[in-house]
């Protein structure tokens, strides 16, 4: 087995794989940029090189860098985690010609299923169905727009060397096609370095599933279990689970042989995913085979019980598969879901920020948190926004489910916007508990995905009140009197009783509360209502009884912003100061940054008219793109950035002198 290994690259990844590598005694190398120099992976490994600049490009692509670091520091082989080069057949070759082993497929396996044209032909020869489509080298657009017309709408425009959703776009008519088109090609070639397209019939009701396959250097292959990843969003899985439910288990096999055939046509070895559309009716289509580990891999080690990056690395060494088909066992239900710095309730854009607070649920044989990163790190506009994969495991399906609601319930983070709110309404739902999936669950179900905040209002109020007097007590000088009138926080005077103000404010909505401390005991007088409220305060943890109803929540203050957290739900407010400084409020329609990120693309040049919902501007972070879209008929008057330009959230990207004779945006 291999003393030392090199891991090309960051974040939960590189911390699962050294994980199961110091359990096997393999020391480990890890590679960082700039922005990675305190990250958790590098601090988990046993040495680490730095690589260049924050940007991917300059850092984590740099394959050159890569392999010299692995020869400096004698690691004898590298293992590619996910992303970046881990399906780069150059990458696997140049670790060959150096002397490396690439713990993956071999370099002629991944050009092969590189190219999801070529990955089609291969897969049609080896007899696994494909979906109509066109995956020719002819790429130009008439023929792509001709070919589209062919298959008939809607469908869907897919990067051939892609992957993560990057470079796809769904098409619903022709008149759409063009735009969609160029977007796409764009983002491929801005994430992949090359913009060539393939098209595929878009199934209106499908399901994903995929297949974990795993071949060895001696062509001995087995799949292992499958996982139902249907739940999406932007084409990006958001939450998966093995098995798939309600998966025959005639299908299961035909499906798994299926992968294994995709697999030995392309002479594979080591770990792969053979992903296939399932229809309705019990039919299912070759879609993509991953030649790398899946970031969704937990749930198969989960119901299997066995650790899928030590198979790699046998693999790789050269050893037989652990295990034979027929000893291969599926125990139980797991689900995964990924939590992510992302704003659901703005078309989940990306979000940046520092992890000011953040608490996990409790690990066991039930629960398990793969992440890479520790309260404190901030989470940059270089890389994805991934946060943490939270994975659940239990007797069957419903008791699974149940312990993914109370563990996002448990996991709680402030600084930066998450989807765990979301993700606790998805797993919750009566849609998700009954199985009606497809990969427009989350468009069908959105409204029962975005419910209202279960904790009203008033009530948040009442808590935040309490959480803020308990904690100004809690940080109150030793040597304080807290007996004297003088002391007391209901702004004593004397042959008289005052109620002490407290201002809040909720989104844009501004609360007047008056508070009296009695006894320990306060009263909230809030608008016409009046909240009886006993309060005690444990680190982050408050205890209340609010007109005798008890209830319990965490929090986080931060200067003046308090996030509350209570049943994976959240309250946030702000502690409102009066100040007298000018606001800098956005006129109606202006156009800004919804993210930090950088501009890919400028439509328009000044003095250009503009119609209503014409994309001007398109922004791009974490490798995913946001297009600026006119709101009104009018002139640009003035555009402040170009392509190549950072911009930050809320920066005045253009504006627009409207039709109509209202000011300039």
């Amino acid at each position: 087995m291999f003393s030392k290994i090199l891991i090309a690259n960051r974040g939960e990844i590189a911390c699962r794989i050294i994980q199961t590598a110091h359990r096997m005694g393999i020391r480990c190398v890890a590679v960082y940029s700039d922005a990675d120099r305190e990250a958790r992976h590098v601090a988990l490994a046993d040495e680490a090189f730095r690589l260049g600049p924050a940007a991917s490009g300059e850092s984590y692509l740099r394959s050159d860098l890569i392999i010299e670091a692995a020869l400096q520091s004698g690691a004898q082989a590298i293992h590619p985690g996910y992303g970046f080069l881990s399906e780069n057949a150059g990458f696997a070759e140049a670790c060959h010609k150096n002397g490396l082993v690439f713990i993956g497929p071999p370099a002629s396996a991944i050009s092969a299923m590189g190219s999801k044209s070529a990955a089609k032909a291969i897969m049609e020869e080896a007899g696994v169905p494909l979906v109509p489509g066109y995956h020719e080298a002819d790429q130009s657009p008439e023929r792509l727009r001709g070919e589209a017309e062919k298959c008939g709408f809607p469908v869907l425009l897919k990067a051939i060397a892609g992957g993560g959703g990057k470079g796809m776009r769904v098409v619903e008519n022709i008149g759409e096609f063009d735009e969609a088109l160029a977007a796409a090609r764009r983002e491929a070639r801005n994430a992949f370095g090359n913009p060539d397209m393939l098209i595929e019939r878009y199934l209106t009701q499908p399901r994903h599933v995929e297949i974990q396959v795993f071949c060895d250097q001696q062509g001995n292959a087995v799949y292992l279990a499958e996982r139902d990843c249907s739940v999406q969003r932007r084409h990006q899985k958001v939450l998966e689970e093995a098995p798939a439910p309600g998966l025959s288990a005639d299908t299961r096999k035909a499906m798994g042989e299926a992968a294994v055939r995709a697999a030995q046509a392309i002479a594979y070895v080591g770990a792969g995913t053979v992903e296939f559309l399932y229809d309705e009716d019990g039919s299912f289509f070759f879609m993509e085979m991953n030649t790398r580990l899946q970031v969704e891999h937990p749930v198969t080690e989960m119901v299997t019980r066995q650790d899928l990056v030590e198979w790699q690395l046998k693999v790789a060494n050269g050893e037989d598969l652990p295990l034979t088909q027929d000893q291969i066992r599926i125990r139980g239900h797991a689900l995964e879901v990924r939590i992510y710095a992302e704003d659901p309730d703005h078309d989940f854009l990306p979000a940046t920020g520092k992890l000011r607070y953040l608490r996990t649920p409790g690990e066991n044989a039930h629960v398990r948190v793969d992440t890479g990163v520790v309260e404190g790190d901030e989470i940059s506009i270089h890389y994805d926004p991934m946060i943490a994969k939270l994975i659940v495991w239990d007797d069957n399906r419903e008791q699974a489910i149940n312990r993914m609601v109370k563990a996002l319930e448990r996991y709680r983070i402030a600084g930066v916007k998450t989807n765990i709110r979301f993700l606790h309404a998805l797993a919750d739902s009566q849609a998700f508990r009954e199985a009606e999936l497809n990969t427009g669950f989350i468009t069908t179900h959105h409204e029962l995905l975005f419910p209202k905040s279960r904790l009203d209002t008033h009530k948040g109020l009442v808590l935040a009140a309490g959480f803020l007097l308990q904690h100004r007590k809690s940080v109150e000088p030793a040597s304080a009197d807290r007996w004297s009138p003088f002391s007391r926080q209901n702004s004593w005077r004397l042959n008289s009783e005052y109620a002490q103000p407290l201002r809040l404010q909720v989104g844009a909505d501004l609360h007047e509360l008056k508070i009296l401390e009695r006894d320990e005991n306060y009263q909230v007088f809030l608008g016409d209502s009046v909240y009886d409220l006993n309060a005690r305060l444990d680190d982050d943890y408050l205890q209340a009884v609010i007109n005798g109803h008890r209830l319990s929540v965490h929090g986080h203050l931060h200067k003046e912003h308090l996030v509350l957290f209570h049943d994976g739900d959240t309250f946030t407010c702000d502690v409102y100061r009066e100040t007298f400084e000018n606001q800098e409020l956005a006129t109606q329609g202006s156009l800004t940054a919804p993210m930090n990120g950088s501009v890919v693309a400028v439509m328009i040049r000044a003095g250009e008219p503009v119609t209503a919902g014409q994309t001007l501007m398109v922004i791009e972070a974490m490798k995913m793109e946001h297009a600026i879209k006119a709101p009104v008929d009018g002139i640009v008057s003035e555009v402040f950035f170009a392509e190549g330009d950072l911009v930050s959230e809320s920066n005045e990207l253009l504006a627009i002198d409207p039709l109509d004779g209202e000011p300039g945006l």
